[in-house]
């Protein structure tokens, strides 16, 4: 018997999105087995010390990697708004304005998830703890009834959706509506780039001992989650938009 070419077709070109599927679940599966191995106290006691973390309010760390890229975070959401408003014939990517309105929305909203749960957060940031000079007792952020006795509201990692916040921007690229063909690689190329500067900014609250690396994980799980569900559910719009451009072409 054999393979229709449709059906080779489709065996030989998964459909959009699963890699990104297939990424997003070995993501959490990676964060949970971290979560279960205790091994962010061994990092936190590598650079910290009873006394506090000594790279707390090193220029680099604090200056440049947080309130530099903070800014710099700004400045781009900014930009973001300014390409939403790009007019669809200038030159440039040919991204639909629903596409980039999507965009900069879901961007907004992962902003906002990472913040509802910090401020609904009873874990303490590692300087506040104990064992780094500070009142609080180490209690996991899996407890959601215990206080650690210190000021919580310190998971997930805020920092790091400074850049993880921006996931969406890959989208449309990486999972276009249905009507519209384009090459993968720049969404690949944003998407290289935002999880290295959420590395970096993730990394560099660490140091501080502002968050320890779980932390971090669990922003670019909450970011990619508003992303890619948010996505998700507009797509078919986008798809209907993108099929009545298509009909008026000539």
């Amino acid at each position: 018997m054999h393979t229709r070419p449709a059906a080779r077709s489709r065996l030989a070109h998964p459909p959009p999105g699963t890699h990104l599927l297939k990424g997003f679940v070995a993501v959490l599966v990676l964060t949970l087995l971290w979560d279960l191995s205790g091994l962010d106290l061994s990092v936190l006691q590598a650079f910290g010390t009873p006394e506090g973390f000594p790279w707390r309010h090193h220029w680099l760390l604090e200056q440049v990697l947080h309130d530099g890229l903070r800014q710099v975070a700004l400045g781009f959401y900014m930009l973001l708004g300014l390409w939403l408003l790009w007019p669809q014939n200038w030159p440039g990517p040919a991204i639909d304005r629903r596409e980039r309105l999507a965009v900069v929305v879901l961007v907004a909203l992962s902003l906002l998830a990472v913040n509802l749960v910090k401020v609904h957060s009873l874990t303490s940031c590692p300087w506040d703890l104990q064992a780094f000079g500070g009142a609080a007792s180490y209690v996991s952020h899996w407890n959601f009834r215990d206080t650690d006795g210190g000021p919580g509201r310190c998971f997930p990692g805020g920092h790091a959706s400074s850049a993880l916040a921006f996931l969406p921007l890959c989208l449309p690229w990486l999972l276009p509506p249905r009507a519209v063909q384009r090459q993968a690689a720049p969404g690949w190329r944003w998407l290289l780039v935002l999880l290295l500067a959420g590395a970096l900014a993730g990394a560099a609250q660490t140091l501080r001992g502002a968050h320890p690396p779980s932390h971090t994980f669990w922003t670019l799980l909450t970011c990619a989650s508003v992303s890619l569900a948010g996505w998700l559910g507009v797509r078919p719009w986008l798809a209907g938009n993108a099929g009545q451009a298509v009909a008026a072409s000539p």
